[in-house]
């Protein structure tokens, strides 16, 4: 190998600074020397990450009595039970409820008295009537019960408690007798038809999943389903322990396959460039410092270029900086030639090579070993011819 002339160079860190070599055909083969030509295309990549599915707390609903009462009967009483939007969950009992209702029958039977020639009376008869329908419609009654309680003039003894939404239930903290205050949550409610998936992502891949982003979803409850996703939101923050980022992916759930507490495997089919300078990963020489291509001269020798290295894809990543379209580089034996470029900043040698302007990189074996053989050939010859002379004498 031929070395370059700056042996002993250092850089600004202290570290030697790599010489270009040389190589022959023959030394090439031996070293399995492989060459490319850099040229652009398109770089995609796939990122991988493990999400948890959870409710979507915008699904979430909890129903709880702004009145004093107690539990008289319940409709829906066990946890993960379906209901429906509409659907009678349970009745309560409030003497406050019963007094209310008085009140809006009393109200009711003054204002049918009151002509509505009575101009200002009749008027404020209205308004109490009114009053009375506004305070039942606070406490979640609704306005069919309001208007059965007017047209059949009896008072109901319990009030009914409703879905607000279409789904299972998700808790129940509620018995028959049960005394019950206003907020007291009876029941959590989810609508599962959509969920959530929260997973995390490295710092690195941040820069490619977005709000919007689409997402292949499996869970190995179904092996082979794959679903859709979409992100809708990316945290804020990083977590300092496991620096990566939380996501969050909204996902239809028609069929109600997916449920919270699943494990999910997340896959990103994510686009780094369309068109975009990528070589090997092989090609590059990390050095801890600095990221290295050998490049290819038109006089055959290799020399040492920094480069700066882009987002990684497969066994390829994406050149920032260093390289150009066209240029060839080194693709494989990379280490092999990084050791004798190291070795020529030295100023030394990989055994069997040899540098200098002029010098065979590598001495033929056989050539070292019959120089050798004749040398002791005459050594020994000279030293029987002594022997025989001495002998003579």
């Amino acid at each position: 190998m031929q070395a370059g002339g700056n042996a002993g160079t250092t850089d600004s860190t202290g570290a030697q600074v790599r010489q270009a070599v040389q190589l022959s055909a023959a030394q090439e083969r031996a070293l399995g020397v492989v060459y490319m030509t850099v040229g652009r295309d398109r770089l995609m990549r796939t990122i991988r990450t493990i999400g948890r599915i959870e409710a979507a707390e915008d699904n979430i609903a909890d129903v709880t009595p702004k009145i004093d009462g107690f539990v008289e009967k319940l409709y829906v009483s066990t946890t993960g039970e379906p209901v429906r939007r509409g659907q009678a969950l349970m009745t309560l009992y409030s003497p406050m409820l019963v007094a209310a209702q008085e009140e809006l029958l009393t109200a009711s039977r003054l204002a049918a008295q009151v002509d509505s020639a009575a101009g200002e009376a009749w008027h404020n008869a209205r308004q109490l009537v009114e009053a009375a329908r506004r305070r039942l419609a606070y406490w979640d009654i609704t306005p069919e019960q309001i208007a059965r309680v007017e047209t059949t003039g009896q008072v109901a003894k319990t009030l009914t408690l409703v879905s607000p939404v279409t789904g299972v239930v998700l808790e129940k903290d509620v018995v028959e007798g049960k005394r019950v205050t206003p907020g007291t949550r009876l029941y959590r409610l989810v609508d599962l038809s959509t969920v959530w998936v929260e997973g995390e992502l490295f710092e690195q891949d941040l820069q490619f999943v977005t709000e919007g982003a689409q997402a292949h979803i499996e869970v190995a409850a179904y092996p082979g389903v794959h679903m859709m996703g979409r992100v809708s939101f990316v945290y804020p923050t990083v977590d300092e322990s496991s620096r990566t980022n939380r996501v969050r992916l909204t996902v239809a759930n028609p069929e109600l396959r997916l449920k919270p507490g699943m494990f999910a495997t997340v896959y990103f089919d994510v686009e780094i460039g369309e068109d975009v300078i990528s070589i090997p990963i092989d090609a590059v020489v990390a050095t801890g410092e600095r990221n290295l291509v050998f490049h290819r001269h038109e006089d055959g020798s290799l020399h040492p270029h920094e480069v700066v290295l882009g987002a990684r894809a497969g066994d390829r990543v994406q050149i920032l900086a260093g390289l150009e379209e066209g240029v060839e580089i080194v693709a494989s034996a990379n280490f092999l030639v990084d050791a004798e470029s190291r070795l020529a900043a030295t100023g030394g040698a990989m055994p069997g090579m040899h540098h200098g302007a002029h010098g065979s990189a590598i001495e033929p074996e056989s050539a070292h070993t019959e120089h050798v053989h004749e040398e002791v050939g005459a050594e020994q010859t000279e030293a029987e011819g002594a022997r025989t002379e001495h002998r003579h004498d």
